[in-house]
């Protein structure tokens, strides 16, 4: 098992047409494609290869908390807390810890790899988390598509907050998201203020030019918008989707309960390649929920462990063609 892993340390996922590159540095997910028949690559993911070359958060784990923490100010059970202010969009905390961190591979073999890493309060109490958590994330294919599961322990003394987000960008092979149709199934969004922090509002999205719950195209529309009151189907699953209607070619993000908002973001502010993909960040909690926990921030008590799934899914639509 790889102890020592560097940026650029990869491991390739196989299953029958499918291909998946993860890292433990981070537990990222740098690489989802088909190959064809004729030996081509149709990449499912805009991903990348070597660390030096990410760009935009891609493939990212976001935790203990995803996207930002206005001002990284929090309380908890009555105590205040100030963590690094880490964003380059303002004074915010931002996407966690361990996306910079070299995990320890647990288990790898041909179609599936599971990563470990450990946050101590003793360590991070000094930024503002004294909270100590074990973390699991799975990568694995199958029949069904490219599977990611995550399971977080309180492995501390006492209650602690804790939320879950990935950062993947999806791609149906248009030149620009622009060209693409998205379906997001968030009847609301968050209101964000000049800082691109919550300002605790929560808008509906229905009837309006956000309201994406069927097939609509991208356009020019700038996405930086965390949707939730997500809708589901009566297993409690949420499924977001990205089409090309010329090609046939859709990707649906299938969020299992755990999964409480969804940030869609076309990657507008990204140096030299913007607007080439669409992130679809599946995130147990919205942004801020630290200082939200109706957002769905979780309360994990001494030993319990929250743990959820989403999966990637590619096909071709006929009648899209």
């Amino acid at each position: 098992m790889l102890i020592d892993p560097t940026p650029d340390t990869e491991i390739t996922l196989s299953f029958n047409d499918q291909r998946a590159v993860v890292s433990p540095w981070g537990a990222s997910l740098r690489r989802y494609f088909m190959v064809e028949a004729n030996g081509n690559e149709n990449d499912i993911l805009w991903g990348y290869s070597g660390g030096g070359h990410k760009k935009g958060g891609q493939g990212d784990v976001l935790i203990p908390f995803p996207g930002r923490i206005a001002e990284g100010r929090y309380s908890f059970d009555g105590q205040d807390f100030q963590l690094d202010r880490n964003d380059k969009e303002g004074p915010n905390a931002i996407h966690g810890f361990v996306r910079t961190l070299p995990w320890k591979t647990h288990h790898a073999d041909s179609h599936c790899a599971e990563f470990d890493v450990r946050l101590d309060a003793e360590s991070y109490g000094r930024r503002g988390y004294p909270f100590s958590l074990a973390i699991r994330v799975t990568y694995s294919l199958d029949s069904q598509g490219l599977s990611c599961g995550f399971a977080v322990q309180n492995a501390g003394g006492q209650a602690a907050p804790a939320g879950v987000g990935f950062h993947p960008y999806f791609t149906v092979g248009t030149s620009l998201v622009d060209e693409a149709e998205a379906k997001i199934p968030g009847a609301g969004y968050l209101e964000f203020n000049e800082r691109l922090a919550p300002t605790g509002t929560i808008v509906s999205a229905v009837g309006t030019d956000w309201d994406f719950r069927d097939y609509r195209l991208i356009g020019s529309r700038h996405f930086n918008h965390c949707f939730v009151q997500l809708e589901r189907d009566v297993e409690g699953v949420a499924t977001a989707s990205l089409r090309d209607v010329g090609s046939g070619r859709v990707i649906d993000i299938v969020m299992d309960h755990s999964f409480s908002a969804v940030v869609v973001y076309t990657g507008d502010a990204i140096a030299d390649s913007p607007r080439r993909a669409l992130a679809i960040e599946p995130m147990t909690c919205a942004t801020d929920a630290f200082n939200h926990p109706e957002w769905g921030l979780k309360r994990l008590l001494p030993g319990e462990t929250f743990a959820g799934r989403y999966m990637v899914r590619y096909r071709l639509d006929p009648a899209g063609c």
